[in-house]
């Protein structure tokens, strides 16, 4: 017999002799008696429906009426009966399900609709845009038409893999091609811009460029750290931080970080370097920025190099307008000269990747790595000083997982596409095409007595100042896009731009990606001047205020003459990635 203490206190023995092939005896010392009826041992198939099969293929009930247990006299059924299904048998309950196969036959045919059979709605909107771009006259600085290549790989299969976090890092698996995507696109991006692996890292996630900037600021600043970065009026871009004039703060980069701007001269729209020098030495970045998205000058790395030093901030550049003209010039043979590379003298280089590099909508981070090779440091406010070794990792934690999920693959993939086709001398000549054809339209604009900033233009744009004319970039840019050539409006130092843009920004990057020249050129400043005419004309009948101005439009004779034009003359360029 076997003694066991109860929490309870209570003493409780088992007699094993009382186990017997008919019976199993329980005796408790408090006086209870269990008593178990015998149940055979029994191994059951994989698929048991609640019978018991016996070698001679009768079936049993497993648990017999007469098979019970009783607990302190009362009687206890320990498994629930299971009666079988009146008239099914075991073939019939495995049966093959007869609409299997309609079902499948469903899915496959929505899975594999073509877009005009699947959302014949949408479908036909897109076909209008297609047209829209085919007919028109695209101007905007910051848009480019990207080769079928690319588009191939934006709307490949790609786009169906979730891989969070980087290369040989993957929070989810199956990424192995993915990986060798990423790091192709990562090779190709340092080779583009000739760096060395050794000395330069990259990063090729951002969903944008501001997204890259945000990233930046995010990994080597805390909040309310302070960032300093061309005015907006003055060509600087809202992600360097923006406000209202009334103090209302635009850009996440102003909300969450101390922004505070430089500007240009007054007088020139030249960057005034001695009043930035000024300023920095007071302000005291963490981080200094050059590059914008409306200066057609060219930037003296070398003297922001110096202004940095001199207030201890990382140098940033964001060369997004820019990045195409800054690859022409590690093309080898005969790069272009007139372009600096800020690769030269920055720490930081963000970019976006659709514009003049002819690349899918996105963003990407080039980072130094490596000793330190200069005196500056960047003392953050939690007392200690970054150095170039630390960007890597910062850069790269900011991007994913603190402000960015799963990259977007298909796009690395079209960029990947994008900066092999930047490394050839083809692209050479198309840069150099750009800026010659850039340069053909403000000289011919000039020549029609229009006012430029800065009086020309050394890159891919030009900014038109429409006050001298008496008109608003507001109004022109409608009169514009009514006769289908899209440009911008834009505010023009020393305006009320926040109000009334007095200028538009005008870029060649994507009609000169169609195969327009200089002689093309000249031709689109004269539909450009004629507009401006027809802008006056509307704008002395009719006033400057929209409702009324969009009134005198409606139907002009004018407009509808120079849309005409404007669509005689675009149609004869091919568009890139179309079909002929």
């Amino acid at each position: 017999m076997d003694l066991f203490q109860t929490k309870s206190g209570l003493s409780s023995s088992f007699t094993k002799s009382s186990v017997t092939d008919d019976s199993i005896s329980l005796q408790m010392e408090t006086g209870f008696r269990c008593s178990v009826s015998p149940v055979p041992l029994q191994l059951f198939d994989e698929k048991y429906d609640g019978v018991r099969r016996l070698e001679n293929g009768d079936r049993k009930n497993r648990i017999e009426d007469d098979e019970e247990i009783r607990i302190w006299g009362r009687s206890m059924c320990v498994k629930r009966q299971r009666d079988p299904i009146p008239g099914l048998s075991l073939c019939k309950r495995f049966a093959p399900d007869p609409s299997l196969d309609q079902r499948r036959a469903a899915v496959r045919s929505w899975g594999n609709q073509r877009l005009e059979e699947a959302d014949p709605e949408l479908s036909e909107i897109m076909n209008k845009e297609r047209q829209r771009q085919y007919l028109g006259i695209e101007l905007i600085a910051s848009e480019n038409f990207v080769c079928r290549s690319v588009l191939e790989a934006l709307g490949s299969h790609l786009t169906n893999k979730y891989s969070e976090g980087m290369p040989g890092a993957r929070y989810y698996t199956g990424n192995h091609y993915i990986d060798q995507i990423e790091t192709l696109c990562q090779e190709r991006a340092l080779a583009a811009f000739n760096l060395d692996s050794e000395k330069w890292g990259v990063n090729v996630q951002p969903y944008s460029c501001t997204s890259a900037n945000f990233a930046v600021y995010t990994g080597l600043l805390l909040p309310g750290d302070r960032i300093m970065g061309l005015d907006s009026p003055s060509g600087g871009h809202m992600s360097h931080g923006c406000y209202m004039p009334s103090g209302k703060k635009v850009s996440a980069a102003s909300i969450f970080f101390d922004s505070f701007p430089y500007k240009v001269n007054l007088q020139t729209g030249f960057i005034d370097y001695n009043k930035l020098e000024e300023k920095a030495l007071d302000y005291r970045p963490k981080i200094l920025i050059c590059g914008g998205s409306s200066y057609p000058r060219e930037w003296d790395y070398a003297r922001f190099r110096q202004i940095a030093d001199r207030c201890g901030a990382v140098l940033m550049c964001d060369m997004a307008h820019i990045s195409g003209l800054v690859a022409a010039k590690h093309v080898h043979p005969c790069p272009l000269q007139e372009c600096a590379s800020p690769f030269d003298f920055c720490d930081i280089v963000t970019s976006t990747t659709h514009k003049s590099l002819r690349g899918p909508r996105g963003g990407i981070i080039f980072y130094r790595k490596g000793s330190k090779s200069r005196k500056q440091g960047m003392c953050l406010s939690n007392g200690y000083c970054t150095d170039p070794l630390d960007f890597e990792e910062k850069i790269n934690f900011a991007v994913y997982a603190s402000l960015q999920g799963g990259p977007h693959n298909n796009h690395i993939a079209a960029l990947a596409i994008a900066l092999k086709q930047v490394a050839t001398p083809e692209f050479k000549a198309y840069m150099q095409q750009v800026k010659k054809n850039a340069q053909a339209l403000a000289s011919a604009l000039l020549r029609k007595k229009c006012k430029l900033v800065t009086g020309g233009t050394d890159n891919h744009l030009l900014l038109w100042d429409l006050t001298t004319l008496g008109l608003t970039g507001k109004c022109y840019e409608k009169v514009c896009e009514m006769c289908h050539i899209t440009l911008n409006k834009t505010a023009i130092f020393g305006d009320n731009g926040a109000i009334s843009p007095g200028g538009v920004r005008i870029g060649t990057p994507a009609m000169t990606s169609r195969g327009c020249l200089e002689s093309d050129f000249e031709t689109i400043a004269d539909f450009l001047y004629t507009a401006a005419e027809i802008t006056s004309s509307v704008q002395r009948d009719h006033g400057k205020f929209q409702k009324e101005f969009l009134k005198g439009l409606h139907n002009n004779k004018d407009v509808i003459d120079l849309r005409i034009r404007v669509e005689a003359f675009s149609a004869q360029f091919a568009m890139p990635g179309f079909d002929s």
